[in-house]
């Protein structure tokens, strides 16, 4: 019995040490990995977005992809049936 409590005293700080460092690892790595997604949501230009807005707006009101294709829509746009 006192080998084992002798044991886990030499455990001990061996075993906090390692848990501290884990978590600060695991800490530094968050920190890391939210600056480089900021920095690549920086990194894109503001233009190139507006224009796949713009993009994506202008294909909404053009018309739909249904029609596009040759199927019968109503006027919504949506496949009609029957």
């Amino acid at each position: 019995m006192e080998d084992i409590s002798a044991l886990i005293k030499e455990a001990k700080p061996l075993y906090f040490a390692r848990k501290r460092r884990n978590r600060i690892i695991k800490g530094a790595m968050g920190v890391m990995a939210c600056f480089f997604l900021i920095n690549i949501s920086l990194l894109k230009p503001q233009e190139e977005l507006y224009d796949s807005w713009t993009q994506q707006l202008y294909i909404t009101e053009s018309g739909s992809v249904i029609e596009d294709m040759g199927l019968p829509v109503d006027e919504y746009g949506l496949l009609m049936v029957g």
